[in-house]
């Protein structure tokens, strides 16, 4: 019985996902709304960033990462709000679930 137990969960471990690596991605903090057709649309404030986080309390709007074609909803959204409208560099992991894309924020910066 315990070899069975043993390797039942030996089994499950090497079917377990590999941890997800770090990486830092470089993009602009926008809002889910906005970020496939850009702010020109909603414009709800007279910048990039005011309309981001417009969309985002105005209208439930999450803050997302938008590097090239790429879409990361951001698990840090108190930290992504002071970046708004702003290039960055976001430092964590991504998971890839169904719907998109969750970037696990460890660090947000200003990219130079």
């Amino acid at each position: 019985m315990k070899v069975l137990l043993v390797s039942l969960l030996a089994g499950a471990a090497a079917a377990a996902p590999a941890a997800e690596r770090p990486q830092t991605i470089t993009g602009i903090i926008s809002d889910n709304m906005c970020a496939e057709t850009g702010h020109a649309a909603m414009r709800m404030g007279p910048t990039d960033s005011e309309c981001t986080v417009a969309c985002v309390d105005a209208h439930g709007a999450s803050y997302v990462l938008v590097s090239g074609r790429n879409i990361y909803i951001l698990s840090d959204q108190q930290r992504a709000q002071q970046f708004a409208g702003q290039r960055v560099r976001v430092a964590g992991t991504v998971e890839d679930v169904k719907g998109g894309k969750i970037f696990h924020v460890n660090s947000i910066v200003a990219a130079k």
